[in-house]
């Protein structure tokens, strides 16, 4: 019979002296010299292809620019996504599923208001068959009548469940409060636009918005770059277009101003969304802003988090991020709340930032959100698939594979003072505006006691 007996964590953690002391952070290493081609073929299109030899893979991640200004734009182009992958003139939907599967492979999509996305994977043995696939998608797919039409029937359907998702509603109302009529609104199209599009509509849509130049594939996995860039030339070759794909339309800058109070009646919660202006991956200041909002409510252990989570038990998340659209970019935070301590988290997310601008971090702060955006970078690129979409991001704004190679060095070298001074000029609470969606009744005596919001129109749902 074993004497041997058993600690918990906390006895683990402790000696007769004490607790046991942390050990210090490794040096980071730096990030792998990544073997790569970023070229452009004769139609224009820009391909990077990055060498990842880890497993016999290859992830494929194709982003097409798709803005339009028509009305229907936004529910021809869900349709397209839903279909374009439906049968070509040379293979039905039955057969492009299986030449994808006999090569362990697939693809997908995914549109918004900037692109059209078709992301996929296979065996690195089998990437012709998949880049032949995808050359037969984008050249002839059909878009035969029986599928547009049962598509779009289940997106209808689709489009009522996810307009009665909170967080689809708060999206909605923010996007609409600070972009007014901008496209980049319609991230989501009407069911009653949906049941307007004809299989003709979807047709003309890919003739002339499904273009190579100016769109970026990016390949990642056991190939030879230069071999990669070849077959991708050989395949695409048919790919052609004299005009560039559609560009969104740069946004508006944002500027600070009231929070609205988008009434949802009878909600039992609210959503709390704050926004303001930011700065893109190129601005040399970004790695001190990035580590500035890492800080406030970038991780778990922010300072929002600590405030209405862990201290105040407001919320079961918080959190605060950027998004990039285009050459702009903004940072969000966000948090979903029990009505009756809505203004409480309010009122001290508000403060948190003002804390942020005011009271910078601290040495310890900003070394432990270093470590982690060094660390949370290189495990998101460590997989192949992880890597691509990274690759597929940054290629949006221009960039590429140096940027990411280089990115944790520039991020070591923020100084405390660039952080502070990043926090002041970003962080101040008078540059954000925003929306809170939820019951109007209840919420607009207590928020109108902190000033500065407004009632707007009621949500649908």
């Amino acid at each position: 019979m074993s004497t041997a007996t058993h600690r918990d964590a906390a006895e683990i953690g402790r000696t007769p002296r004490g607790p046991r002391p942390v050990p210090e952070l490794g040096d980071q290493r730096a990030a792998a010299d990544l073997s790569h081609v970023d070229t452009t073929l004769a139609n224009g299109l820009r391909v990077l292809v990055v060498r990842k030899a880890n497993v016999p893979l290859v992830e494929l991640r194709l982003r097409i620019p798709f803005a339009g200004a028509d009305a229907l734009h936004a529910a021809t182009a869900e349709v397209l996504a839903e279909t374009v992958l439906a049968g070509t003139a040379r293979r039905d939907r039955i057969r492009i599923d299986t030449d994808l599967a006999l090569i362990g492979g697939e693809l997908g999509t995914s549109v918004d208001p900037e692109r059209l996305s078709i992301n996929g994977n296979a065996l690195a043995s089998g990437l012709p068959v998949l880049l032949d696939v995808l050359a037969d998608v984008l050249t002839s797919a059909s878009y035969v009548d029986e599928e547009v039409g049962r598509e779009s029937a289940r997106l209808v359907e689709r489009l009522a469940v996810s307009r009665t998702q909170p967080r689809v509603i708060a999206r909605e109302a923010l996007l609409k409060h600070v972009y007014g009529d901008h496209p980049v609104t319609r991230e989501m199209p009407e069911a009653e636009d949906v049941a307007k599009v004809t299989p003709d509509a979807v047709r003309a849509l890919h003739a002339r918005a499904v273009l190579p130049r100016g769109s970026v594939l990016v390949l990642v996995g056991d190939v030879e770059p230069d071999e990669a860039v070849r077959q991708l030339d050989e395949a695409l070759g048919g790919w052609r277009a004299e005009a560039s794909a559609s560009v969104l339309p740069e946004l508006p800058v944002l500027t600070g101003g009231d929070v609205l109070l988008v009434p949802r009646a009878g909600a039992v919660q609210s959503q709390i969304r704050l926004i303001a202006q930011a700065l893109p991956r190129t601005d040399a200041r970004y790695p001190a802003l990035q580590l500035a909002n890492l800080t406030y409510g970038g991780y778990f252990s922010s300072r929002l988090v600590e405030n209405i989570r862990e201290d105040k038990g407001y919320t079961y998340g918080a959190h605060s991020g950027f998004e990039f659209t285009g050459s702009t970019a903004t940072v969000g935070v966000d948090a979903d709340t029990a009505n009756e301590v809505t203004a409480a988290a309010v009122l001290e997310t508000f403060y948190e930032l003002g804390r942020l601008a005011l009271v910078p971090p601290t040495a310890e702060e900003v070394e432990s959100v270093r470590q982690y955006a060094v660390g949370s970078l290189l495990t998101s690129t460590a997989s192949q698939a992880g890597l691509a979409s990274q690759l597929s991001a940054l290629a949006a704004s221009g960039l590429g594979a140096e940027w990411l190679a280089e990115h944790p060095a520039r991020l070591a070298a923020v100084t405390v003072d660039e952080v502070a001074q990043a926090a002041l000029d970003f962080f101040a609470p008078t540059r954000f505006t925003g929306v809170v969606v939820g019951d109007a009744e209840s919420l607009a005596p207590r928020l109108a006691a902190l000033g500065g919001f407004t009632v707007g129109e009621p949500a649908e749902s």
